[in-house]
């Protein structure tokens, strides 16, 4: 019977409108997949790499499972960790779409093909893409111009960071702020800190505020550290420490797009940090995030615009590195492959990577009630000094009152200010 129904596909085509299914003896067969799949297999030939991820992710969103694991399969032969920028995206987003029909919650990150690293190894990785991307230094760059000209006259500062990390951001401002005309101002930095800046560091944000207050000793600034260790969902008023007559500053480097929103919880802890913070009347707030729309779209969209992101990402870091290198192998595994896999295969509130565009950014500041503030060339003109060490293909654009940082035609992060 198997033979006799594949003999009519052959000579009728696939919408021959006979009928599917058989009857011999009263047992009825029901078509066989054979003759799909060989049309899978066959359609997915012709396909070059984005194409065969496309319809594997279609697939997937279709709940198509023979497509997906036969895609999946052929997947698997031409994706690798140290080929080309594609092919090593494509390894790690083919782990997504596994991931996603295998498993869910604390367990998904596990499904990667990976140990984890140890301390060290992840700080280690953390500062391969420090130097061979211009993103992190994109994100400190701008936002200690900006906050270095707000505070300019001020005799008190204060700097909350809530993404403090290892606190590398605030040495050169206190360095600058050592070389002020009339002398340094009193500073306080509260860092906000989350588990997996600590499991990098190694230990609690006092190994934070112990190197700060050596450089900040060193240079004869006044300085005052505060630690807050808990995520921004957790932050209240109280953790930070905000006093009478000091000028506030308040830095967001990519971190917001971690707050779950309305569409995850009526917590919207999003909106609720920004109305918070604008309460404490900073004089200055920062924002640098991914110019990327994975927050509320659905899964096949945001399957798409990831692909073509990180395509864009993975292009600018290959053109650092070799691709045999194993550092930059390591790094993308670790520290990006996993951000990967949680846009790709989490839903709810176990995806926390959840970008917007700079243009749904700017409304939720505005309706918090903060504007925006114009930024100084100055900003420009210290990114454009830093960007001179990478290379030609990133571009720096101002657009709607925010730079962009773009790769060739692709913008991957906005830095902006607001009052």
């Amino acid at each position: 019977m198997q033979a006799l129904m594949v003999l009519r596909y052959e000579l009728l085509g696939p919408e021959s409108d006979i009928d599917d299914s058989c009857s011999f003896n009263g047992v009825v067969s029901q078509p066989s997949s054979l003759t799909r799949y060989d049309k899978i297999l066959e359609t997915a030939h012709n396909m070059d790499l984005q194409q065969l991820l496309i319809s594997c992710a279609k697939a997937v969103s279709e709940d198509d499972m023979l497509t997906a694991d036969v895609l999946m399969n052929i997947l698997e032969k031409r994706v690798s960790v140290s080929g080309e920028p594609l092919q090593r995206l494509s390894a790690y987003m083919l782990e997504g779409l596994r991931a996603r029909l295998l498993a869910s919650g604390s367990i998904i990150y596990r499904k990667l093909k990976c140990n984890e690293p140890t301390s060290s190894e992840l700080m280690s990785y953390m500062h391969v893409l420090y130097q061979i991307c211009p993103y992190y230094k994109f994100a400190y760059t701008s936002a200690n111009v900006v906050i270095g000209e707000a505070m300019k006259n001020e005799k008190r500062i204060h700097i909350i960071d809530f993404q403090i990390a290892q606190g590398s951001q605030w040495v050169s401002l206190i360095q600058a702020l050592a070389c002020r005309p009339g002398g340094p101002p009193y500073t306080r930095v509260t860092g906000v800190d989350d588990s997996q800046s600590a499991y990098a560091r190694g230990g609690g944000l006092q190994l934070v505020g112990q190197r700060l207050a050596k450089v900040a000793e060193a240079c004869g600034v006044p300085f005052e550290f505060n630690g807050a260790g808990m995520s921004g969902c957790e932050v209240q008023l109280e953790n930070l420490q905000v006093q009478h007559g000091e000028a506030l500053a308040v830095n967001f480097p990519y971190m917001l797009h971690h707050m779950p929103d309305e569409s995850v919880s009526t917590a919207n802890h999003r909106d609720r940090l920004l109305r918070l913070v604008k309460s404490l009347s900073p004089k200055v707030v920062t924002l640098v995030e991914q110019e990327s729309n994975t927050n509320t779209a659905p899964f096949f969209p945001r399957f798409c615009e990831t692909l073509d992101y990180y395509t864009a990402m993975f292009e600018s870091i290959d053109a650092a590195r070799p691709r045999d290198d194993r550092q930059r192998i390591s790094a993308e595994e670790h520290c990006v492959a996993r951000d990967i896999v949680n846009i790709i295969a989490c839903e709810g509130t176990e995806r926390v990577e959840r970008h917007e565009l700079f243009g749904k950014w700017r409304l939720r500041l505005t309706m918090a009630g903060f504007s925006p503030v114009p930024l100084n060339s100055s900003v420009g003109n210290a990114i454009q000094d830093m960007l001179n060490d990478y290379s030609s293909n990133y571009c720096l654009r101002e657009e709607n009152g925010a730079l962009y940082l773009r790769w060739k035609n692709r913008a991957l992060v906005t830095s902006s200010a607001w009052r």
